[in-house]
């Protein structure tokens, strides 16, 4: 018998007696107060003996999941408790009936938690010993005022407040939060002075031009409105948007494309970046002052490809790295030792190959001293193509070897799965041949050691396929 609905602790100090004896969950019926006396009896569950250990995901989940109205959902989590405690990989299996229900069930808490957050409004009720208090009426599609008060409470910690619900009520006051019975829409104030004030500013920021309806009503569902002081403006709004459109349309200053200079620039770029480049060293001085995209404002300085201009294999990563960017020379930092490693393993002397980018600045984000890697976009990317087609042009390489998605987009002009070309050896015409791979700082973001250990392996093999191609 669940005296408190929607009480985790409850049910979870029932739940552990039950399973530490190893009572079977088609032997327990669960009851709440409010249903009367079973036709079985009303015994307690058994006192816990021993210990029992379950995911702590899926502890978390059952947290929010008690919370539910389903009456049948004490039962269920029970049942699913008791599997779990036998099958650790219980919550991976997605296609199984009640881990279906119950990730279902934990979404729809979670999504109600999140508009209670966005949707609790506050009625001033006045001020004592310089500290205002407020109350606020909801009602959740479940019990979840246990979940949500921890945020209101760390949010509006310099008030008190009474947030009122059907099922109980949270109470924030003398920097203690405490819980009582639920209560009525009554209790609450139906307006304050500061409504108009916040109407006032829905209205301002009220975008006609952007107006989705569906949209709105999905993120903002009606049954919501009655309790909004800014929903009675919505329906005037909307039947006014139309025309607010015309008027903003009417009194818009027409202004200037600003693709215009953005396209007039590149075709500049394009018209001095002639044909004259016959060596690879005119290449890096051409790529030194390359403006072609924003990326050359923040990097030290381009960095472009190394190795001999007769290489028969040519490695082609994504962008400079940090170390990279310092020194001028690609794969030089810790993705660099994972290649020459590699390299070695595969029995390929790097002296011997062309290594080059797709991009040839560092794109970062400064984080304090720190520079974070950023990938590419798809625009970069392809903006930068013409120098990684010049180097293609002056090595003439029989083997290309991209490694990651975008040295594949930067080789072939379009994004493409590195998992369905990895593998198999690609003709990229004029007796060229193209193999697909993984970059190396890939293998440093792996925690789990045995896969990493499987990747680097796949990874030596592709390498070592090269060399054999060579051959």
């Amino acid at each position: 018998m669940l005296a408190r609905p929607g009480d985790f602790a409850e049910w979870r100090d029932a739940a552990r007696g039950l399973l530490a004896n190893q009572i079977a969950p088609e032997n327990v019926s669960w009851r709440g107060a409010d249903k009367g006396a079973s036709l079985f009896g009303g015994d307690a569950p058994p006192a816990p003996d021993g210990t029992v250990s379950l995911p702590r995901e899926l502890l978390a989940m059952a947290d929010r999941a008690i919370c539910h109205r389903d009456a049948g959902v004490p039962a269920r989590l029970y049942r699913i408790v008791w599997r779990a405690a036998r099958d650790r990989q219980l919550l991976a299996r997605t296609t199984d009936p009640d881990i279906d229900w119950l990730r279902k069930t934990d979404k729809a808490i979670r999504r109600d938690i999140h508009k209670m957050h966005a949707f609790v409004r506050f009625r001033r009720l006045g001020e004592d010993a310089g500290r205002e208090s407020f109350a606020a009426w909801f009602e959740p599609s479940h019990r979840i005022l246990r979940l949500t008060a921890p945020f209101f409470q760390r949010r509006f910690y310099g008030m008190d407040w009474a947030i009122v619900t059907p099922d109980a009520r949270a109470i924030w006051a003398d920097e203690t939060l405490t819980y009582g019975p639920g209560g009525t829409k009554d209790e609450v104030p139906g307006s304050d002075v500061v409504e108009d004030q916040w109407r006032t500013y829905y209205g301002a920021i009220f975008n006609p031009a952007r107006v989705k309806i569906a949209a709105m009503r999905a993120e903002m569902p009606k049954k919501y409105w009655k309790n909004l002081p800014e929903a009675q403006d919505i329906a005037p709004l909307l039947a006014g948007a139309g025309a607010r459109v015309e008027r903003m349309r009417e009194t818009a200053v027409s202004l200037a494309n600003p693709q215009t200079d953005k396209w007039r620039t590149r075709v500049s770029d394009e018209l001095a970046l002639t044909d004259d480049i016959d060596t690879l060293d005119d290449l890096a001085r051409a790529v030194g002052g390359c403006t072609r995209c924003p990326l050359h404002c923040n990097a030290t300085q381009a960095v472009v490809g190394e190795g001999p201009a007769a290489a028969r294999i040519m490695l082609v990563g994504e962008q400079p790295g940090d170390r990279e960017d310092l020194e001028g020379r690609p794969f030089v930092g810790p993705a660099g030792q994972v290649l020459n490693e590699a390299l070695v393993e595969a029995g390929l002397d790097r002296t011997r190959l062309f290594l080059t980018n797709a991009v040839k600045h560092f794109k970062f984000e400064p984080r304090g001293k720190r520079r974070l890697h950023q990938n590419p976009t798809a625009g970069e990317i392809d903006i930068c193509r013409w120098w990684l087609d010049k180097e293609r042009a002056l090595v003439q390489p029989d083997l290309i070897v991209t490694l990651g998605g975008s040295a594949l987009r930067g080789v072939t002009g379009k994004s493409a799965s590195i998992t369905a070309m990895r593998g198999a050896v690609h003709d990229l015409g004029g007796g060229t041949k193209l193999i697909a791979t993984i970059h190396p700082s890939f293998l440093l973001r792996l925690p789990d050691r045995v896969r990493a250990a499987e990747e680097r392996a796949a990874f030596v093999a592709d390498l070592a396929r090269v060399r054999d191609l060579a051959a």
